[in-house]
C-alpha cells in the first residue's frame, strides 16, 4: 500500500562522487544529449538563416489591368508588357507568378492563396503618355500588394519581391522614356529615368490584435503543446496509478499496488482521459487568448471545435508513441510533434522559403496541418479552400494513424505476453 514513507535504507551509503566515476552512467544520457542538442540545431537554424536563397515557387498574384491605348510604336499597352519582363526577370523556380485579373487577385489574397500582388493599373499607359507630352498630374503607378495573413515573413518576402520587379521595370520603362523626350529639361528627364511610384498597400487587411499575422503561428503553438504536454501528464499519473511507476512528490515517495491490466487496456485509459481533458486544456486556451488578452477570433466556435479535434488527434498521436516506444516514446514523441514539426509548420518562414527537406515534412507533419486550418479561421473568414478543408482531413487521417499504431503495438505485445510487470498482491 502507498504510505508516503520513504523505504529505509540499511548499511553503507554510496557516495555521490563514486557513483559519478561509473563512465557507464554518464554513457546514455550523454550521447542522447548530444544529439538532441545537436539535431534540434541543425533543424531550427537550418530553416530560418536564408529564406532568399532557398525560395521555391512562391505563389505571387500578377494583374495587368492597364486597358492601353499603347504608345506609338508599341503592339500593345505597356502593361501587357511589363508583366511579361516581370515574369521572365525573376530567376527560373524561385516566383510563381500567377496571372490574373484584380478580382481573381483580391480572391486568392482573400483565401491565402498568394502571399502578394503586382497590380499594373487601368490608367499605366496613359500616366506614362502625359508623362511624356508634359502633361502629367501625377507619376504612374504601380501597387504592391502585401497580405499579412500568410505571416508577417511570408508577406514580407512578397513584397521585396513585388517591390524590386516594380522598380526594375521603373528602370526600365525610364530608359525608353529618355530618349523619347530630347527637349525636356534636367529635372524631367530625372522623372523619366525613373518614373513610376510604387505604392505598397495590404491587399487582404487583417486585424489590429493578431500579432501582425502572428497569432496564428503561436495559437496553435499552444494547441500543440497543450496535447503533446496533457498526454505526457496523463501517461504518467495513469502508470502512478496503476501501481506501474514511483510516485515522487518532494522527499516522498510511494508506490501504490500494481492493478492486473493489459497494455491495451491501459492504452484504452490514457486515450480516453486524454480525449476528455483536451476540452478542458482547449477551453483554457481559448479563454486566455481569446477572452483574456483580445486575440482576433471571428468564428469562436468553429475555432474551439477545431482546437479540440487538433488536441484530442496530438494527444492520440503521443499516447501511441509512448505505448509503442516505452519510457523513451517521449522523446520520439517530442521530436514527431514539436522538434521536426516547428521548423516546417510554415507558420512563420514559408515553405516556400525553406530548403525542400521541410517542404517535405510540411506535407505530413502535424503543426503545418493544424496551422493551416487557423490561419483559415482567423484570417480567412474560415474559407475552406483557405487551407481549412486539408486541416479537418489531415487531423481525422491523423487520429486515425493514432490510434491504428497504437492499439497495433499493444495488442501485438499482449499477444507475446510481453507484460509491463509482474502484479504484486495487495
Amino acid at each position: 500500500m502507498a504510505t508516503g514513507i520513504p523505504p529505509q535504507v540499511h548499511g553503507p551509503q554510496a557516495r555521490a562522487g563514486r557513483v559519478l566515476r561509473r563512465w557507464k552512467l554518464w554513457l546514455v544520457p550523454g550521447v542522447l544529449s548530444a544529439l538532441v542538442a545537436l539535431v534540434l540545431s541543425l533543424l531550427y537554424m537550418g530553416g530560418i538563416l536564408t529564406p532568399q536563397d532557398n525560395l521555391h515557387r512562391m505563389p505571387i498574384a500578377l494583374v495587368d489591368a492597364d486597358t492601353g491605348p499603347p504608345l506609338p510604336g508599341h503592339r500593345a499597352p505597356l502593361g501587357a508588357e511589363l508583366a511579361d519582363a516581370v515574369a521572365a526577370g525573376t530567376p527560373p523556380g524561385q516566383v510563381q507568378w500567377e496571372r490574373v485579373s484584380m478580382a481573381e487577385a483580391q480572391e486568392k489574397l482573400s483565401s491565402g492563396k498568394v502571399y502578394g500582388a503586382l497590380v499594373v493599373p487601368e490608367d499605366f499607359t496613359r500616366s506614362v503618355a502625359a508623362l511624356t507630352a508634359d502633361q502629367a498630374s501625377a507619376r504612374p503607378v504601380l501597387l504592391s500588394l502585401t497580405n499579412p495573413g500568410t505571416g508577417s515573413l511570408g508577406s514580407s518576402l512578397a513584397g521585396q519581391i513585388t517591390q524590386a520587379a516594380a522598380h526594375r521595370s521603373s528602370a526600365t520603362l525610364g530608359k525608353q522614356l529618355v530618349p523619347a523626350v530630347p527637349n525636356a529639361s534636367a529635372t524631367a528627364k530625372l522623372l523619366l529615368a525613373d518614373p513610376v511610384d510604387v505604392q505598397v498597400k495590404p491587399g487582404h487587411p487583417i486585424g489590429r490584435h493578431t500579432g501582425l499575422g502572428l497569432s496564428a503561428f503561436y495559437y496553435t503553438l499552444l494547441l500543440v503543446l497543450a496535447g503533446f504536454l496533457s498526454a505526457n501528464l496523463v501517461h504518467n499519473g495513469v502508470d502512478t496509478a496503476l501501481g506501474y511507476a514511483d510516485s515522487e512528490i518532494g522527499p516522498w515517495h510511494s508506490r501504490r499496488p500494481t492493478l492486473p491490466i493489459s497494455r491495451t487496456q491501459t492504452l484504452v485509459v490514457k486515450m480516453a482521459m486524454t480525449a476528455g481533458l483536451s476540452a478542458v486544456t482547449t477551453t483554457m486556451i481559448m479563454l486566455a487568448t481569446v477572452g483574456i488578452l483580445g486575440m482576433d477570433a471571428p468564428h469562436p466556435a468553429l475555432l474551439w471545435v477545431f482546437s479540440f479535434c487538433a488536441c484530442v488527434s496530438v494527444g492520440i498521436g503521443v499516447q501511441a508513441i509512448n505505448a509503442a516506444f516505452g519510457t523513451l516514446g517521449q522523446l520520439v514523441a517530442m521530436f514527431v510533434f514539436i522538434a521536426l514539426a516547428l521548423p516546417s509548420s510554415g507558420a512563420t518562414v514559408p515553405l516556400q522559403a525553406t530548403p525542400s527537406f521541410y517542404r517535405f515534412l510540411g506535407a505530413f507533419e502535424p503543426m503545418r496541418q493544424v496551422a493551416g486550418g487557423v490561419r483559415a479561421i482567423l484570417y480567412f473568414d474560415a474559407q475552406a479552400d483557405a487551407g481549412l478543408t486539408r486541416a479537418w482531413l489531415m487531423i481525422l487521417l491523423g487520429l486515425v494513424i493514432g490510434l491504428v499504431f497504437g492499439f497495433a503495438m499493444t495488442r501485438y505485445y499482449d499477444r507475446k505476453g510481453l507484460h509491463r510487470m509482474v502484479p504484486v498482491p495487495s
